[in-house]
C-alpha cells in the first residue's frame, strides 16, 4: 500500500457571525462540511492566484526576451544568411 499523506492542522479564529455565514454557504453549496467548503474554496482561489502570477512572470520574461532581441541588434551569421538565400531561392521557384 502507498504511504499515507502527511496531515497538517490549520486553525483560524473568527467571529461567530462569520463562521455562521461560512457554514450557511457550505450548506447551500452542497459541501459535506465547513472544512470541505473552506479547503476546496481556498484551494481553488490559490490555484487561480498562482496561475495568474505565473502568467505575469512568463509574460514579463517574454517581454524581456523580445526587448533584448530588438535592442541588441547583431549582424546575421552565416547560417542565417544561408537560410535567407535558401528561402529566397525557394520562393522565387514557386512564383
Amino acid at each position: 500500500m502507498g504511504a499515507a499523506k502527511e496531515q497538517a492542522r490549520f486553525d483560524a479564529r473568527l467571529p461567530k457571525e462569520l463562521k455562521d455565514f461560512f457554514e450557511k454557504a457550505a450548506l447551500l453549496g452542497g459541501y459535506r462540511s465547513l472544512t470541505d467548503f473552506v479547503i476546496l474554496t481556498v484551494q481553488e482561489k490559490a490555484k487561480e492566484i498562482i496561475r495568474e502570477k505565473e502568467q505575469i512572470v512568463a509574460s514579463e520574461k517574454d517581454s524581456n526576451v523580445f526587448f533584448e532581441a530588438v535592442t541588441q541588434y547583431k549582424k546575421p551569421n552565416k547560417a542565417l544568411k544561408d537560410a535567407l538565400k535558401d528561402y529566397t531561392d525557394f520562393a522565387s521557384e514557386n512564383d
